[in-house]
């Protein structure tokens, strides 16, 4: 049931080219535009992703490389103090005054109190000896007596390796007494200058301002932030590092440690976020910028919904488009179907089509208007030899009709001669040649009704005469139908069929009635006679070609129809009504014309 709904609705969607034409184009040009609208979405998607990842990618590169030049600075600082000479005699010298001691003392203390006071990033920055002699600061501090340089491993790494540098990841400082802060610690060993060997060690321990200044002064979005991981994993430093240590937050460590791709995009629905990666071959550090996708993609709403603007506006302009290229292709086949309508209702002379075209529908139209014409001249063609049928089957049915009556009636006209009728003879005589003379003195098809209705008194007065007392008839025309034309020789061989297969074969007196009246726009002349009548199946075919005598040697009943129809057109003509034993109702219907 479904199915053959939805094949109606189908075939009456496509029951016209133009509507054909239009779901057609506007079907393929949808289809265009929706596949525009699907690669353009992900394309824009796709490339305001490698937009942020190139965009964080230099970020995080930057950061990375602005942190190698502050770890470079560091080193030159603790490259200058560690081979400078006060440091060093003051650290290992043997023979060294109490007075050259303080000396050297006061002048280191004075450097670096100028570094510290110049540098918010440092919180701290010492030199001391296995020996025991340090500096610390400014010189109010002095070293945790409870750590030994032998328990940090910070310490024992700058010591080990073969530069003699280290840098420590972040961890709480617990090396001076009574201070305990969150530092990276870039520390240097120290070589005693008289024994070759690694006896003391430098190091500045950085707070975090310059890390933060530069992660939190690189914008990652209102939500994005940047943290910095060491070779091991742990983290140096992150925006909510307190949350990180207290493991109330997590990160993706792993992933970024064992990612072998500068990013990678996690799939958390609204939450999804963009890591970009930048390692140091410097500090092996990792700089890990992250990024949350739905702030990245904030401006994919603004930018889909152009995009389906758009999509619509070239739709609808694409739809009007292809209503008037339908139009334009349809209009020429419109007219040719209105002109062929023309044709099936009979109009030629309105159906000629002028149509300038070059195309196959203006050759169609070529033919077409050679085709009706060829029909007019042929319809003109049949009219006119119709014509001259009628006239042939008039002069047929005269020549056929007139030696009938001449010699019967000449012989009616002896008998009454030899019986000495004379008054018989000269009626009969005086109403045979007004039958003769309006029978061959008019060579015209049609007659006056009035004309039509004398032609067959006179016949029915000379029957009338030859039948004697078996024969009576009636005529009743009205004035106003008198002057109207009728097409000769009708109404003369429905008298006869009516005398000779009604009248003849009753026993007592015939009576034949003609009546002849206008009705409803037509003139309608009705012979009715009381003789034998027919049966039903009589009356149905009697109007039939092979019928066209009902009894026998009849008058060509279905010619005079053809005639009246030929002539007026298919709404006339002779209709015939017969009850068997009753008698016979013959009605000739043709239309009001005058003469």
């Amino acid at each position: 049931m479904f199915f053959q709904q939805l094949k109606r609705i189908w075939d009456k969607i496509f029951s016209s080219i133009r509507t054909s034409l239009i779901v057609s184009f506007s079907v393929l040009i949808l289809s265009a535009l929706l596949v525009f609208l699907f690669v353009s979405l992900n394309y824009t998607q796709d490339r305001i992703l490698n937009n942020s990842i190139s965009y964080t990618t230099q970020i995080i590169d930057l950061i990375n490389h602005d942190i190698d030049s502050y770890i470079d600075y560091m080193e030159n600082i603790s490259l200058l103090v560690s081979n400078n000479n006060d440091v060093q005699q003051y650290l290992f010298a043997q023979t060294t005054s109490p007075e050259q001691q303080k000396t050297l003392y006061g002048r280191i203390q004075a450097q670096f109190k100028t570094v510290i006071e110049s540098r918010s990033d440092i919180s701290n920055i010492v030199v001391f000896s296995n020996s025991g002699r340090s500096i610390v600061n400014t010189g109010n501090e002095v070293l945790n007596e409870y750590i030994s340089l032998y328990d940090l491993e910070w310490a024992m790494e700058a010591i080990k390796r073969d530069d003699g540098t280290s840098l420590s990841s972040s961890h709480v400082q617990n090396m001076i007494r009574n201070k305990y802060q969150w530092v990276v610690t870039l520390s240097r060993a120290i070589r005693n200058p008289y024994t070759n060997e690694r006896a003391g060690l430098f190091f500045i321990d950085l707070n975090y301002d310059i890390i933060s200044d530069l992660c939190e002064n690189n914008s990652m979005g209102d939500m994005g932030y940047i943290y910095i991981l060491d070779e091991e994993g742990n983290v140096i430093y992150h925006p909510q590092q307190q949350l990180i240590y207290s493991g109330l937050k997590e990160e993706r460590i792993q992933e970024v440690l064992k990612s072998d791709s500068r990013y990678f995009v996690t799939n958390e629905g609204d939450h999804s976020r963009l890591y970009t990666i930048s390692k140091s071959e410097k500090t092996g550090w990792t700089v890990v910028g992250v990024a949350y996708t739905a702030e990245l993609m904030k401006g994919k709403e603004e930018t889909q919904l152009i995009y389906l603007l758009t999509t619509g506006i070239l739709l609808a302009v694409a739809v009007i488009i292809a209503i008037v290229m339908s139009s334009t292709i349809t209009k020429p086949i419109k007219v040719l179907k209105d002109s062929m309508k023309e044709v099936e209702k009979g109009n030629f002379e309105s159906a000629n089509i002028e149509l300038h075209s070059k195309n196959e529908i203006g050759s169609l139209s070529n033919s077409f208007n050679v085709m009706t014409q060829e029909i007019q001249n042929l319809m003109e063609q049949n009219i006119v030899e119709q014509r001259q049928k009628r006239k042939s089957e008039l002069k047929a049915l005269q020549s056929q009709i007139n030696p009938h009556f001449l010699y019967n009636t000449l012989d009616s006209i002896i008998w009454m001669a030899e019986g000495g009728k004379t008054k018989e003879v000269v009626l009969m005589t005086s109403s045979l040649a007004k039958l003769m003379r309006q029978s061959f003195s008019n060579q015209a098809e049609t007659v006056s009704i009035d004309k039509e209705i004398e032609y067959v008194r006179s016949y029915l007065t000379i029957q009338k005469m030859r039948y004697k007392d078996k024969l009576e008839f009636e005529i009743s025309i009205d004035e106003s139908i008198r002057h109207a034309e009728i097409v000769k020789l009708v109404l003369q061989p429905i008298v006869e069929n009516a005398i000779y297969h009604g009248i003849k074969y009753k026993d007592e007196i015939g009576l034949i009635r003609i009546e002849g009246f206008e009705k409803d726009g037509k003139i309608l002349i009705m012979i009715k006679d009381n003789g034998a009548g027919m049966d039903k199946e009589t009356v149905e075919h009697i109007l039939e070609e092979k019928k066209e005598n009902y009894r026998s040697n009849g008058v060509g009943i279905y010619n005079v129809h053809m005639r009246l129809q030929l002539y007026y057109g298919p709404d006339y003509g002779i209709k015939y009504e017969s009850r068997l034993g009753a008698g016979t109702i013959v009605t000739v219907t043709i239309p009001v014309r005058q003469s």
